[in-house]
């Protein structure tokens, strides 16, 4: 599960301009808006990252006017998105630890997501239903989730000076297709689906032809991608059909994920769209900022794109994160 709650160290304090009561707050490399003189730097805090929902709390209520949600997909809470306040980018909620006496003797980085019941905010991935759930996600195969930069910055440090490569982070919803010891089968993020030829999850199968492909392939793969267009999320893309934009394949004998070469390789072998490449380098030098810059910008329909995805050529899941579009974030009402 994600770790939606932390404990983090409060870093730089800066002021924000015309404001009284307010300064902005570094935590990793996000930022958060907090009242002034809460916080000294190195003081630890309780960090919600973007997309946590929080119960009902005393501790929460002063959210209510802008943050309150009662809906039938997640029940009522607090949702915590990507606001501005005073022209001020605020990406999570920063909280002093004292408020929290539950979490004594919790350390700086210890995920205290389910002791403070906090869930993530879910909306409907499709207009209508994505196919009849028959059980979980089979046991090894994995679930994509990619960490945001701001959450990990370590992982800037970890990826410069490697080959990297970019691409675009599509507006859809994951879907998996797997084929193993001669069987196929679909996924969404976390349930198995039934066969169907009408089910959301088995497009790639009906669309591509995989039923045939896989079987003539002869290996055992895991390929997840991107299933986009009109009924999934805000089809920011504005695609007239539904697509599916492959971004991982495992070698499922080896529990390996092939290289980004190797996935366009068995792309072109299996006849599939691979998610767009925005830029490919040998050497990997950007700052947070820079990325968080390259992350703006459209799909070429003209409605702000989601972001970016940013990996080692050579090994895609050992170094892999997102950066998001924050004109995109900042429009989300729901």
């Amino acid at each position: 599960m994600r770790a939606l709650v932390t404990i983090q160290k409060a870093g730089e304090i800066t002021v924000i301009p015309n404001s009284d009561f307010l300064e902005a707050v570094r935590i990793m490399g996000w930022q958060c808006v907090a009242k002034k003189g809460e916080f000294t730097a190195g003081e630890l805090g309780v960090y919600f990252e973007v997309d946590s929902f929080l119960p009902l709390d005393s501790r929460y209520e002063f959210l209510r006017a802008s943050s309150y949600r009662d809906n039938e997909y997640n029940g009522q809470g607090f949702r915590i998105r990507t606001m501005k306040m005073r022209g001020q980018l605020s990406q999570g909620l920063f909280l002093h630890l004292s408020l929290f006496p539950e979490l004594e003797g919790c350390g700086e980085g210890e995920d205290v997501t389910e002791k403070l019941g906090v869930r993530k905010w879910q909306i409907p991935e499709t207009a209508g239903g994505g196919g009849t759930i028959i059980g979980e996600r089979p046991f090894g195969i994995p679930a994509s989730d990619e960490v945001r930069v701001q959450s990990a910055p370590e992982l800037l440090d970890a990826l410069r000076g490697r080959p990297y490569y970019i691409t675009t982070k599509m507006d859809g919803t994951s879907g998996i297709v797997y084929y193993i010891d001669g069987k196929i089968g679909c996924c969404s993020r976390n349930k198995e689906i039934k066969d169907e030829a009408d089910a959301l999850y088995w497009l790639p199968v009906y669309r591509y032809g995989l039923r045939e492909k896989l079987a003539a392939y002869g290996k055992d793969i895991v390929l997840t991608g991107e299933i986009c267009g009109p009924g999934i999320q805000k089809n920011r893309l504005r695609l007239s059909a539904l697509e599916w934009y492959v971004f991982d394949v495992m070698d499922w004998d080896s529990r390996s994920y092939v290289s980004y070469d190797r996935m366009l390789e068995i792309c072109a072998a299996l006849e599939l769209p691979a998610v767009p490449l925005e830029e490919r380098g040998d050497s990997f030098s950007y700052t947070q900022e820079e990325l968080l810059e390259k992350a703006r910008g459209k799909y070429p329909g003209g409605l702000d794109k989601e972001g970016i995805v940013v990996r080692d050529s050579r090994s895609p899941k050992d170094i892999s994160f997102k950066a998001l579009n924050n004109d995109a974030l900042l429009k989300e009402k729901d």
